[in-house]
């Protein structure tokens, strides 16, 4: 074991992909974190497998977009089944198209994920301590004392804060003595990796429905390559050294099909489980992904929670370690983060419970109601994109969040404070070449973003207050009203002759928006709302 030094800012408990986000934004941010995991090293199995598109644009901002795309597989739509029918088929082809850069369901495993961000991690010199484990934590008024064991060596040290991201068996949680509230589903399922010889649509995500359970075929991007998540037969959960062939006659029928399984990667048996922590945050211990929420697997919405919280987070935390913010910014992470995660918690397990029923009437549901009740919302714009911004989770929004702040007559009707900031393109004048409005919030920091015809010694004079006044916290755009800009102003409702100001938080989401452009005003927002340090 390499020794860790005997302090740190922040100590990161797992090195899932939660908690390597939450290094990620760290390091992005100025802070250098430790990161142990009782692994001995990365795991090799796929796990999780969508990526969505929120996720993609944090991912982009860290600047490894491509590498995603390239090696990901977008689904192309989903295809229900029972009996050997197929009842209904709905395409997922640029479904959001008008919403985000990514209008797709991207298939990534999430050992993919975790490799892709380790990478992130070594080139900036920031190791994670594999074997290592947190053995015990004590909060004190500035700083947590914490035991690391490896093997048989104990460490000792100390830091600032404490990050939990080590998931549903969560030690920093049992240290903090959070309750982790919910229950276990009531069937046991599998989950296998397999290479098919047999044919089956790769481009579609397959969902079998049965009388006495359920099975999702799941394209991952290697050839002929599934994914397989399905109820356990009847009469097999206390069978021993359980494998794919005591499974596969039950997968046959369900399917209506003759599987021919070329290939098995990975076959394991699990309980699914719907439990929340009842507090995000304990003093200087927070709790991120896994660790504050589990929940079932409908809609590929766990891996990607888990990366927003640490999105969310890290940006706070880091202003915190720098100086920059008070402290008292760090109560926010749990009042934005719970609402999501409550409110996912309580979809997925409605939906996967109408899946996975056996009772008589959710098998007419699944097999007359909802294939027809799919076609007709499919056909429907407006619900389709609906459906997308709630699975790419771009509807996620802080609306009520204490770290906004609306100001002016014309109050937005459409967007928001709170909102993510939608992409749009947009002609960058001072350069003369198209871009987008979120790529402008690519640099670590805010964002104000100004709407509207400006003079120019006026923008000079806002340049010179963040200079000044704020050392490169601030980032500063200019948008000035354009024959090839009007949608942007029609979307943020600015009306000719009007002006707006908007500050974007280092996350994407509008933390200011006011129809004048007042440094006093924003000044306010940053020193009494935010918490910026004079």
């Amino acid at each position: 074991m390499i020794t860790p030094p005997q302090h740190t800012s922040v100590l990161i408990v797992g090195a899932g992909p939660s908690g390597l986000m939450m290094a990620a934004q760290l390091l992005r941010n100025g802070v250098q974190p430790i990161i142990i995991d009782i692994k001995p090293g990365p795991t090799n199995q796929s796990k999780a497998l969508a990526v969505q598109a929120r996720s993609l644009e944090i991912y982009r901002q860290l600047g490894v977009i491509d590498k995603i795309i390239n090696e990901g597989k977008q689904a192309g739509g989903l295809s229900f089944n029972m009996g050997g029918e197929e009842l209904a088929t709905l395409s997922l082809k640029d479904i959001g198209d008008t919403e985000t850069l990514f209008p797709f369901i991207l298939l990534y495993q999430q050992s993919k994920n975790e490799r892709l961000l380790l990478d992130y991690l070594t080139q900036a010199c920031c190791p994670v301590y594999w074997g290592t484990s947190l053995i015990s934590l004590k909060q004190n008024k500035d700083n947590v004392e914490v035991t690391l064991q490896n093997g048989d060596t104990t460490h000792n040290l100390t830091c600032n804060y404490v990050v939990g991201a080590d998931g549903a068996h969560s030690v920093v949680r049992k240290q903090s003595a959070i309750p982790f509230s919910g229950d276990t589903y009531q069937h046991k399922f599998f989950l296998a990796d397999v290479k098919l010889a047999s044919s089956m649509n790769g481009e579609v995500v397959n969902l079998f429905m049965a009388k006495n359970g359920f099975a999702g075929f799941f394209p991952m991007p290697e050839e002929r390559s599934f994914r397989i998540v399905a109820s356990l037969p009847d009469g097999l959960e206390n069978k021993e050294d359980l494998n794919i062939e005591d499974v596969l006659p039950d997968l046959q029928a369900t399917t209506a099909s003759a599987l021919d399984i070329e290939q098995v990667n990975w076959f394991t048996i699990y309980k699914l489980h719907h439990r929340m922590a009842e507090k995000f945050s304990d003093g200087r211990c927070f709790l991120i992904g896994d660790a504050a929420h589990i929940h079932s697997p409908v809609g590929g919405q766990g891996m990607n929670t888990g990366l927003q919280d640490a999105y969310n987070l890290g940006w706070k935390l880091a202003a915190v370690i720098n100086r920059q913010i008070k402290e008292t910014i760090l109560t926010s992470y749990a009042a934005e983060r719970m609402p999501v995660a409550k409110d996912l918690l309580n979809t997925t397990d409605r939906i996967f419970n109408l899946i996975t029923s056996r009772n008589w009437f959710s098998g007419l549901l699944k097999r007359y109601i909802m294939p027809k009740a799919l076609n007709l919302v499919w056909k429907n714009e407006k619900l389709r994109r609906f459906f997308f911004k709630r699975v790419s989770q771009t509807s996620i929004n802080y609306r009520d969040s204490k770290i906004n702040l609306q100001l002016g007559h014309a109050h937005a009707t459409h967007i928001k404070v709170g909102d993510r900031l939608p992409y749009m393109e947009i002609f960058d004048e001072k350069k003369k070449t198209k871009t987008d409005i979120q790529t402008w919030c690519s640099k670590p920091g805010f964002t104000l973003i100004t709407l509207g015809d400006i003079k120019e010694d006026y923008l000079f004079t806002l340049a010179k207050w963040i200079t000044q006044d704020y050392q490169g916290a601030i980032n500063f755009f200019h948008l000035p009203p354009s024959n090839t800009n009007w949608d942007v102003f029609d979307a943020f409702e600015v009306k000719p002759g009007m002006r707006k100001a908007l500050i974007i938080r280092p996350d994407m989401h509008i933390g200011y928006i006011n129809d004048t452009v007042d440094i006093e005003m924003m000044n306010n927002y940053m020193r009494n709302v935010v918490g910026f340090n004079k």
